[in-house]
């Protein structure tokens, strides 16, 4: 019986496999030219976002632009939040040619937009389940996500880059059927294909993946495949979209909550916000011709300010991740487990010098600091135990976190079975377009649909169409793999001794590469700092990040507290809660210089981003100790 379910499935996936090269050939991708069109404006703002000497405005002009719109001289749009896709409205909609401002109550990138997998993925699943259930629908999906995926490296290369990930097959038809599908994936990739997938014999598997068994599930490694995705560092790209954002004109504030909205009294539209600096405590009024709502998870919050009876359109489903040491993945190859207990897809992958495996899929609340529990944690632990050849220890957890997905449901559905990990674009309240669900890898297109509904709501008339399918983030014009060597040769870390004697570092290749993964062609400005202002030491031993990005993020990058940098700027509270933890004096006391804290405000900072660390689930502060992965 299993036999024969087994080869209807191989034929479904060869039948399918003709419908898809015919799909192929009559879907040529958009053309450069069929997106956005030219002007002087548009020019202006490419040059500007390409310049290596550019500043984004200061947080006291983004203000004053924001709190400068009154309702006889509104916005065009108005952001509410600022993850990947509202910092994506935001760049879209000022290219454009349009007048808009942004608001985020905490920091770019501070929920869902920091906790992904790391991956910009076509969706490999979602092919699956357009074979078996002949569904077209999903196969635009992934069509659109291939597409998006490949733009969004092209767009970002220092932040983003092509990633293969092995998939082990421990018996032959696994291996003919992940191989097929795979070169399905090839196929459905098209011009936007990042690499061919090919098989390994079981002996060439382990060479490239030493830690891997070649015994797990009780039978023999028969071999792998390998395929390509892209990963990227999530949260620096939602900050460098923020930025580009703010150098094409958007008036970018983080740190900047809504708490209420503005109402036509008349016509009962929405006008705009209340808006309180929960930095400053100050509280202004921002009009708007429409207001966005792009808030993630709390999107609904949102819709409630409009109407307290309004539908929920959210239904929020936790994802866990742990960070394990290097040595469980080589670096440059990723692992997918294929079927988990729960039928999801556990992914073990290098990722900023560490490992990073997860996720899981289950119900939760939404909480502003979502924390993994223990019984998921050791969910991710199991299911990669079986696939190595390494002892898979609870101790060896240097960070564990959760992020909130918002799959979304639309409002005017009649029931739940439209519940998507598509996104959904509506404007149920006059005046106000809410955009939620999705996923990373098509921020760029779903910024593109708001957009659109945002313009036919407010009757807007942009300069040009929309102009972000080609438009390269800040620090990516002129930046290639080798731009490191220019920091490793030219700078040098100049830092102070324990002493307070100043004393000359080299900047080493970790560094180097760091420096310019992290901040493309800007990274040269750093360096500047490292050198120039003393600030070359390290935050933590065993870590690339330099004193002086704390003063460069502050300057260039938004960067107002220390959770912002520990989490966002830097990823060292994803990296390793610990090392984050020993690092966070220091990084106070530049920030304060920078910032001009008193005391007072340092010790608050401080006591933050302790509670900030406790939600990361280290071995440290592991909930129980258990004795199964001891």
């Amino acid at each position: 019986m299993a036999t024969a379910i087994r080869l209807r499935r191989l034929g479904a996936i060869a039948a399918t496999s003709g419908a898809v090269y015919y799909t192929l050939l009559g879907n040529t991708s958009i053309s450069s030219s069929d997106r956005g069109g030219g002007g002087s404006v548009l020019t202006a703002i490419k040059q500007k976002i390409a310049d290596p000497f550019a500043v984004v405005p200061s947080r006291d002009v983004q203000e004053s632009a924001l709190m400068g719109s009154s309702s006889a001289n509104p916005l065009d749009i108005l952001v509410v939040g600022g993850g990947a896709t509202g910092c994506g409205v935001a760049l879209d909609a000022t290219t454009r040619g349009l007048r808009v401002g942004l608001v985020e109550r905490e920091d770019f990138s501070s929920g869902t937009s920091s906790r992904s997998t790391k991956l910009i993925h076509g969706g490999v699943r979602y092919l699956e389940k357009a074979v078996f259930n002949l569904d077209y629908g999903q196969l635009k999906l992934v069509f659109h996500a291939l597409e998006e995926r490949k733009q969004v490296i092209d767009n970002a290369p220092h932040l983003c880059h092509a990633l293969p990930c092995m998939t082990p097959c421990f018996d032959w038809f696994e291996a003919i059927y992940y191989w097929i599908g795979l070169k399905m994936y090839d196929l459905v990739a098209g011009r936007q294909l990042l690499h061919l997938s090919r098989y390994y014999s079981a002996q060439e598997s382990v060479e490239l993946f030493p830690t891997l068994a070649r015994n797990g599930k009780n039978k023999t490694l028969k071999g792998t495949v390998v395929y390509y995705d892209g990963q990227m560092n999530d949260s620096r790209l939602n900050v460098a979209i923020a930025c580009t954002a703010a150098l094409a004109g958007a008036a970018v504030l983080n740190h900047a909550e809504v708490i209420s909205l503005l109402k036509d009294e008349v016509s009962g539209r929405i006008i705009g916000a209340r808006i309180r600096n929960n930095i400053s405590g100050k509280e202004f009024d921002t009009y708007a011709k429409v207001v966005v709502n792009a808030a993630g998870p709390f999107c609904d919050s949102v819709r409630k300010l409009a109407d307290k009876d309004a539908k929920l359109m959210i239904c929020p489903s936790s994802g866990v991740h742990v960070v394990l040491p290097d040595y469980y993945s080589p670096e440059g190859m990723g692992l997918i487990v294929p079927k988990t207990k729960d039928g999801r897809v556990v992914f073990m992958l290098p990722w900023l010098g560490r490992t990073v495996a997860g996720t899981t899929d289950s119900n939760t609340k939404i909480t502003m600091l979502p924390e993994p529990h223990e019984d998921e944690i050791e969910f991710i632990l199991d299911a990669i135990s079986d696939y190595l050849n390494v002892k898979v220890r609870r101790t060896d957890v240097l960070s564990a976190w959760s992020g909130i997905r918002p799959l979304a449901m639309d409002p005017a559905a009649k029931n739940t079975e439209s519940i998507s990990r598509d996104h959904v674009v509506c404007e149920d309240f006059p005046g106000l377009v809410t955009i939620t669900g999705g996923k990373w890898t098509t921020y760029r297109s779903m910024a593109e649909d708001a957009v659109d509904a945002a313009m036919k709501s407010g009757k807007l008339s942009p300069a040009n169409k929309c102009s972000t399918y080609n438009l390269q983030l800040i620090g990516a014009d002129g930046w290639d793999p080798a731009s490191f060597t220019v920091l490793a040769q030219q700078y040098v870390r100049m830092k102070r001794s324990y002493g307070g004697k100043v004393v000359p570092g080299v900047m080493d290749t970790a560094t180097a590469k760091h420096l310019s993964h992290a901040y493309g062609t800007f990274a040269e400005r750093v360096a500047v700092i490292a050198q120039n202002e003393n600030l070359g030491k390290r935050l933590a031993h065993g870590y690339p990040f330099l004193e002086a990005e704390v003063a460069y993020c502050a300057r260039n990058e938004y960067c107002e507290s220390t959770v912002d940098f520990i989490a966002r700027r830097s990823r060292l509270a994803f990296l390793d809660t610990d090392a984050a933890g020993r690092a966070m004096p220091r990084i106070i006391q530049i920030l304060a210089a920078e910032h001009n804290w008193d005391k007072s405000r340092q010790k608050e900072e401080l006591q933050k981003a302790k509670e900030f660390l406790e939600t990361f689930k280290s071995s440290r502060n592991a909930q129980f100790h258990d004795g199964k992965h001891n």
